[in-house]
């Protein structure tokens, strides 16, 4: 054991004091998995185990920053009320001492194994990497096993993020990974019993399969059959801006192609942003009982407007997505939330709303509402809306605009992406955060704001005649239950 081995006492403490603290903070999420104290980022083993749903994070309850991070353990029967369970994996011995960090996790003869990445610095800040497991019989204790795969020969310390499956009676391991040459890769492993691993290589990356530059470094890759083609989401560090593309620091999209488990090759097509939105990254898929393919993801984004959040004043900050189940309509994946998310709909209000140029409808909403909206044909000519008196939705030849205030209060700014036709939206509000699914999920954009709390309303704006069946429902509040 590591020599800080007080760190649940002290986490549990951290807890504690800011309970009271965050109780009053207006931007508390109230349907949103979030940190009761400290930072929180990538979703982690997402698993239904048991008929339980069970979605870990990481956690790094002493700070509102990356540091020393444990996974975080919340337990759902729905995927719409979450409860907090005790920290799952802290960082106490010598091979994660620095941090547990990502991973994934399965269900095996019963146990449920737990892979994740040990990080480890050295007193020059040198780092090493080691993909561990910890292994559990009831989901809630975990016994850990120690490092299981070692970075191999010509890659560096950057080897993380393991996301395991069984494919043909062999269980395989992606990994996120960067090669001496400094591009990012994904790369395999395989194993006869979760114990003892071999590396196989990369099956994808920067410089292959006709991709050129492609990144420095993939994180939190995820590969799996959908549909009858294999889709590789992963996130990869480094890509410069193409003009309304890749414009967050880092991104977050999808392969579709083809995955071939005798030769462990995969032949797959164009690289596509998964969510338009400004804080969307490290998405991780699971299937459930029921043979959906669902996803959450981390709903921020580490960029130098992060600690300009106004929820660091009480010591949380970021959240994770609503589930969302994933579709593949021609080589789009599709996005949309679970059905279960529509037990949290409380009153219902309608609107037939006809606009002709130059006019406007505007609606009370409360800060946590779901709008529908479909339109009797797809929109022509610029289209307006206006989320509590702070995020801006803009649509115009065949291009959708998002802009929000900057987190620092000064000026606005912006996310655009291409949009064939506006059909409908599907819109989640909560006090802080807005999802937007758009055309039946095709796009997605997810943002945080940060808007007063007497902006209450909602504005449409038209240059043209717009016809459009809007619905709105008050959601359901306290989901969340957090010790």
């Amino acid at each position: 054991m590591f020599e800080d081995n007080d760190y649940r006492m002290r986490l549990e403490e951290a807890v504690q004091q800011n309970r009271r603290q965050i109780g009053r903070d207006s931007y508390r999420l109230e349907y949103h998995m979030m940190p009761p104290v400290g930072f929180l980022n990538d979703p982690n083993g997402l698993v239904q185990y048991d008929g339980t749903y069970h979605a870990f994070f990481q956690w790094n309850p002493f700070e509102t920053t990356h540091g020393k991070k444990a996974w975080g353990h919340y337990t759902s029967e729905d995927l719409v009320s979450w409860k907090m369970a005790p920290v799952a994996l802290m960082p106490d011995e010598w091979y994660d001492k620095n941090g547990c960090y990502s991973g994934s996790a399965v269900e095996h003869e019963g146990m449920l194994y737990l892979f994740y990445t040990g990080n480890v610095k050295d007193e020059e800040n040198r780092r090493s990497s080691y993909q561990c497991l910890a292994v559990s019989e009831d989901g809630m204790a975990f016994k850990k096993h120690g490092p299981v795969l070692h970075v191999p020969k010509g890659y560096t310390p950057d080897f993380r993020d393991p996301k395991v499956w069984r494919e043909n009676g062999d269980w395989l391991m992606i990994i996120g990974a960067q090669n001496e040459a400094g591009q990012g890769e994904a790369v395999l492993a395989r194993s006869e019993n979760l114990v003892d691993w071999t590396f196989i290589g990369p099956i994808a990356g920067s410089g292959r399969n006709g991709l050129g530059d492609f990144g420095y470094m993939w994180e939190c890759p995820d590969l799996f059959r959908l549909d009858g083609q294999d889709v590789l989401i992963v996130c990869p560090q480094g890509l410069e801006a193409e003009g309304d593309k890749y414009h967050n620091l880092f991104q977050a999209g999808y392969f579709i192609g083809d995955f071939d488990p005798s030769q462990y090759t995969y032949d797959h097509g164009d690289f596509t942003e998964l969510d338009r939105g400004f804080d969307f990254y490290a998405p991780q898929t699971f299937i459930d009982d029921d043979g959906r393919r669902i996803l959450l993801a981390w709903m921020g984004m580490s960029d130098d407007q992060e600690q300009n959040q106004p929820t660091v004043e009480n010591d949380w900050i970021h959240a994770l997505t609503i589930p969302r189940v994933l579709g593949i309509e021609g080589d789009t994946l599709t996005q949309n939330p679970v059905p279960e998310i529509e037990r949290l709909r409380g009153e219902r209000r309608h609107h037939d709303i006809l606009l002709g140029a130059g006019e406007a409808f505007r609606e009370e909403i409360g800060s946590c509402t779901e709008i529908s909206m479909d339109f009797e044909s797809p929109v022509e000519g610029q289209f307006e809306m206006v989320i509590r008196n702070d995020l801006k939705v803009t649509y115009e030849n065949n291009r959708m605009v998002v802009e929000r205030t900057v987190f620092s209060g000064k000026g606005t700014e912006q996310r655009a992406f291409f949009l064939e036709q506006l059909s409908g939206m599907r819109i989640f509000l909560d006090r802080s955060s807005v999802e937007m699914f758009i055309n039946g999920g095709k796009e997605v954009c997810t943002c945080r704001f940060f808007p007063n709390e007497d902006d209450t309303g909602v504005e449409l704006k038209t240059h043209a005649e717009v016809k459009c069946d809007m619905t709105l429902w008050n959601i359901k509040k306290d989901t969340i239950d957090m010790y």
